[in-house]
């Protein structure tokens, strides 16, 4: 799959019956320790995710609630993603930074919500530029759980 091509594929794919789950898959399959995590893309535009990450035993850690490392890797997915769906073709998002900050025991079916700055995407033709995204991960109950904060280098794909 081409990155650059992401949104694309996702808007064809999240309009047929099945097709987000099947998308979903896919990603996972590209993204091989994402998909130890199973997120679940349920919306995405250029600088905008959502993603679902179902508590389930394999996430879990010895305290029964969702293990930090599956909540920084479904943060740093979901912020990644919204970078992804905002990049043309020609360019490409390299992970530089991520920190994460955890409020809550995590527990239940967690939202995501990933958002980075799309026009500041869109600019980075000709030189790498720095954008920041972000991810809150938040409960049935609405209350966060944890924030991602990721940053990224984005620029043209460089030749080899």
């Amino acid at each position: 799959m081409d990155m650059d091509r992401v949104l694309e594929l996702w808007n064809r794919a999240s309009g047929i019956p099945a097709g987000k789950k099947v998308f979903s898959k896919i990603l996972g399959f590209l993204i091989p320790y994402t998909g130890t995590a199973k997120p679940q893309l349920c919306e995405l535009e250029p600088g905008r995710s959502l993603v679902k990450l179902k508590d389930r035993r394999r996430v879990r850690n010895h305290l029964g609630s969702i293990h930090a490392i599956a909540i920084a890797n479904v943060g740093e997915f979901a912020g990644g993603i919204a970078v992804t769906a905002a990049l043309q073709p020609g360019q490409r998002a390299i992970l530089r930074r991520l920190e994460v900050r955890y409020d809550k025991k995590a527990r239940g079916t967690l939202e995501v919500h990933g958002a980075a700055d799309a026009s500041l995407i869109r600019g980075a033709t000709t030189e790498n530029t720095t954008v920041p995204a972000r991810a809150k991960l938040v409960d049935a109950s609405g209350t966060v759980v944890a924030e991602v904060v990721t940053e990224w280098i984005v620029g043209p794909v460089r030749k080899r």
